[in-house]
């Protein structure tokens, strides 16, 4: 596969090659990036504002994330308005992460799209396929969560702290557990 097409496969959830020199090119890039970001001095606000720009696919006008922040590619991670993430957020985005306006992340939350196969043989190969992660609007993830590939999250939900969210979470809700289950409707 070309550059164009490895890239195509991972967004559209085929199975691709995670090991394709083009993907290990951008990964590294963007480790370099993120090394710049996570060594500024939080003062450094114009610089901090400049990387995040470069780096993600889309973002609203106010938005902060405590440094250290950690992810694969940037560019398939959108974000809305007044966005807060914690210390310690770690996006796998190999698939589109968007979340909505007004969206708070506690700190040590990661969130993944990445999916590797069961088969060990399979997956020592180094294929995998990617399934998006959307979060909407008025939502606050405590921390320490872990958000896996394919989840929906509706608007106007709390995430409670040390939750693994395994499925969709309705709007109007809070979420708590491993796996994630909704205990009241708000």
């Amino acid at each position: 596969m070309n550059e164009t097409e490895i890239w195509e496969a991972m967004k559209s959830g085929e199975i691709y090659n995670a090991a394709h020199p083009y993907l290990v090119g951008r990964l590294e890039a963007i480790r370099e990036l993120l090394w710049e970001y996570n060594s500024l001095r939080p003062s450094a606000t114009e610089r901090r504002y400049e990387i995040m720009h470069q780096l993600l696919g889309g973002h609203g006008s106010q938005f902060h994330f405590n440094q250290p922040f950690r992810c694969d590619y940037g560019c398939n991670i959108f974000i809305g308005e007044n966005f807060f993430a914690n210390f310690n957020l770690t996006i796998l985005d190999e698939a589109d992460v968007r979340m909505g306006d007004n969206v708070f992340i506690g700190p040590n939350v990661s969130i993944y799209t990445a999916c590797h196969p069961l088969d060990a043989t399979t997956r020592n190969t180094a294929v995998e396929w990617a399934e998006p992660v959307t979060i909407g609007h008025n939502v606050w993830i405590g921390g320490s969560v872990t958000i896996l590939p394919g989840v929906t999250i509706g608007d106007n939900v709390v995430i409670g702290a040390g939750s693994v969210v395994s499925r969709d979470i309705p709007s109007n809700s809070v979420a708590v557990g491993n796996p994630a289950r909704v205990i009241k409707s708000l």
